[in-house]
């Protein structure tokens, strides 16, 4: 596990169309059909990163609390699930019926759409305005394992209040913080 950042690219970019799996439901779904009226949030995530299990009620709660708002939010997983079995698409499944997810969790088994959005390590967190580019790049909030920050989502809910607000966006994004992807040997 070696702790990366997100990637830190110029905001305003077009978010990439794709289509996935959702294992929970078996089913392809696309980002025409799961993006938001007002916004999208589009997170990669895994089962087993130490860094999104600190987390992972927040995010839940949050998605729960903007939903109403207009904001969709979409969970991916590229990592590498033959090297990483805990991250597979059967046991995502399982973890998206037992946490009673209140969005898709996708699974990128080729990691063209991580690579797509550049992607780095998990969790990494975009928001994307209703046009669909991408006006937030960062983290959560402060916390992360053993830095004993509490988790508030601070970062994230500010960002999407300024968003349904209207107001302008803080330049100030501090990067997410976590175990890298799992990417496949070439």
């Amino acid at each position: 596990m070696a702790r990366t950042e997100t990637t830190q690219i110029p905001l305003g970019f077009s978010a990439p169309d794709f289509s996935l799996l959702e294992p929970l439901s078996g089913e392809e779904k696309s980002l025409t059909s799961l993006k938001g009226e007002r916004a999208t949030v589009i997170m990669f995530i895994c089962n087993h990163c130490p860094y999104v299990i600190h987390i992972r009620a927040h995010l839940v709660a949050i998605a729960r609390a903007y939903q109403d708002l207009g904001v969709r939010f979409i969970a991916i997983s590229s990592n590498d699930a033959v090297e990483y079995p805990e991250d597979a698409p059967d046991k995502m499944a399982e973890l998206a019926s037992d946490m009673e997810f209140p969005f898709p969790y996708l699974y990128d088994e080729d990691q063209q759409v991580a690579r797509s959005y550049f992607a780095a390590c998990t969790p990494d967190i975009s928001i994307f305005d209703a046009s669909m580019h991408c006006v937030y790049r960062g983290r959560l909030d402060g916390s992360t394992p053993g830095n004993g920050v509490p988790v508030t989502g601070e970062d994230l809910k500010t960002a999407l209040d300024s968003l349904l607000a209207g107001k302008p966006m803080t330049q100030e994004q501090l990067p997410s913080i976590g175990c890298n992807i799992k990417w496949k040997k070439e």
